[in-house]
């Protein structure tokens, strides 16, 4: 395996993304003891993408053979260290560099994923001595709102820059990654070993970004209301809620599996379950009688002009 990876601002997400990089060059190592995957093997349970196989057919170059993760603090980096370790297995050899990490640890990388808040990203850019450390080097930023025209003028002429957006499910391997398009055959296979570790990883032009912020990015948590408020009914009519959660979450995936894998549109999903007369159609009207539908687009609306301004210098 090739490169050193280092994740600045390691917080929620980037914790999502090395797990996902971490458990699935160890179901590699574990499936492949010998060497490199052969072409035309299935990908690893846990991986639900198309582009699976990137990651499986990948060369070992493509690969991050160590992880560097920093932090703004001595305590933050003590918990991140807990939390790498309770993963076992690869989780132990991340690096933790805390406090005054972040030019040391790019210096040590070939990779470097911009994790933080997109209002520290420029501060994080800018320190003294990072300038030179980046010389060269493929910087992948995942801070909404911050474009690539914001990075490049941050960053060295020789540094390559990328937006991508990740979301949270990349923690365990069924996340959505968008990733802006690059010429360069070596960095795309290096961002499709990353992002397909964690899931699906598709290719969209920067000016899709903030909507991909909104539907994927902010997707889990409007997902994670609805099932709640599905889990609540479940309650509501005697289910015991553990009982009531599983099946809300189980047909949540399930449906989720069927547009994916059997292309269905959700109009024929929701069609094949609604008999006439019967309790679907019942439930249905209700919920267009609360303009659940509208309203749930107009949540994706105002996330993406939100994600749109996130970014940018506030005066």
């Amino acid at each position: 395996m090739g490169y050193n990876l280092a994740v600045l601002g390691c917080g929620t997400m980037g914790i999502a993304i090395l797990s996902g990089v971490l458990s699935s060059l160890e179901s590699r190592i574990r499936s492949f003891p010998n060497g490199s995957a052969q072409q035309g093997l299935e990908p690893p349970s846990g991986i639900s993408t198309p582009t699976a196989n990137q990651f499986l057919e990948a060369p070992d170059e493509a690969l991050p053979s160590n992880f560097i993760a920093t932090v703004g603090r001595i305590e933050t980096g003590r918990k991140l260290r807990k939390v790498f370790d309770s993963m076992g297995g690869l989780g132990g050899n991340v690096e933790i560099r805390a406090g005054e990490g972040n030019v040391s640890a790019v210096k040590d990388s070939d990779v470097i994923l911009v994790c933080s808040k997109p209002q520290i990203a420029r501060v994080i850019l800018s320190e003294p001595g990072i300038a030179e450390a980046l010389q060269g080097k493929l910087v992948v930023s995942i801070c909404a709102g911050v474009t690539i025209a914001q990075l490049q003028s941050w960053v060295p002429q020789s540094v390559t820059v990328v937006r991508a957006m990740p979301n949270t499910p990349c923690k365990i391997r069924e996340g959505m990654t968008v990733v802006t398009p690059l010429s360069s055959a070596t960095h795309r296979s290096i961002l499709l070993a990353i992002f397909t570790s964690c899931g699906r990883c598709r290719f969209l032009d920067e000016k899709h970004f903030d909507a991909c912020t909104a539907l994927a990015g902010s997707g889990p948590a409007f997902s994670a209301l609805v099932l709640e408020a599905m889990t609540d009914g479940g309650v509501m009519m005697g289910l015991p809620r553990p009982e009531a959660l599983e099946l809300a979450a189980q047909t949540m995936q399930g449906t989720g599996r069927m547009a994916l894998y059997a292309g269905l549109h959700p109009a024929q999903l929701k069609d094949s379950v609604t008999t006439p007369g019967g309790c679907t159609i019942a439930g249905l009207l209700t919920l267009e009688d609360g303009r659940v539908r509208s309203t749930m687009a107009r949540a994706i609306q105002v996330a993406t002009n939100h994600a749109s301004g996130l970014g940018q210098d506030k005066k």
